[in-house]
């Protein structure tokens, strides 16, 4: 029995005071120098034109499209944008990859046509096991692509193999704690690189 199934209630204004409650205790975890970190390696790769992807699963790949969407149009700047790409968009592309390939190289086929030495990936994964986020990662650090984990639960593979990472710390199965915590890092780090960006 994970956190949010000990804090159920059937008095729906009751379980929103608890789960408002939790996600807030999970969020206090969150250790403040990979948010810092991961804010510079972002800076890093915009000074250098370099392009950022973020790939993901489920609500992951949502939160992959949302952080594209803050970073590259959010921070409302074009001379110097952060090049984003989310490599979970692409209909298309991901049906033909997984029907020719398999679903493990949806990500991983992807960086080889886009990907550069210099690049940043980050992979957003709750459990951090994800097949084809462990494989993207392997294939960016094999080609000199910098590797950054958002995980939850303990993190799994992704958050050993990464060149760094933010971990929220959830039990297992605790999706949606870890899922908003992973977009409270999205509003986070848009809020303060548009302003950044506005002040530079």
């Amino acid at each position: 029995m994970n956190s949010v199934d000990r804090l159920f209630t059937t008095d729906a204004r009751d379980f929103s005071d608890r789960y408002i409650g939790y996600v807030t205790s999970v969020l206090a975890k969150i250790d403040r120098t990979e948010v810092a970190r991961f804010i510079e390696t972002l800076l890093d790769a915009r000074g250098r034109d370099a392009t950022i992807f973020f790939i993901g699963n489920g609500g992951s790949a949502s939160s992959a499209s949302h952080f594209a969407n803050d970073l590259a149009i959010g921070t409302n700047d074009y001379e110097k944008p952060f090049r984003v790409i989310s490599l979970s968009d692409n209909t298309a592309i991901l049906t033909a990859i997984g029907n020719d390939f398999g679903f493990d190289d949806v990500f991983s086929r992807q960086l080889r046509v886009l990907g550069r030495k210099g690049d940043v990936l980050v992979a957003i994964s709750v459990s951090g096991n994800s097949p084809n986020l462990v494989k993207a990662m392997e294939f960016a650090k094999s080609t000199g692509i910098k590797t950054v984990a958002l995980t939850a639960v303990d993190g799994g593979k992704m958050r050993m193999m990464a060149d760094e990472g933010i971990h929220v710390p959830t039990e297992p199965k605790e999706y949606g704690p870890a899922e908003d915590a992973h977009l409270v890092l999205n509003h986070l780090v848009g809020a303060y690189l548009m302003r950044i960006v506005r002040a530079s």
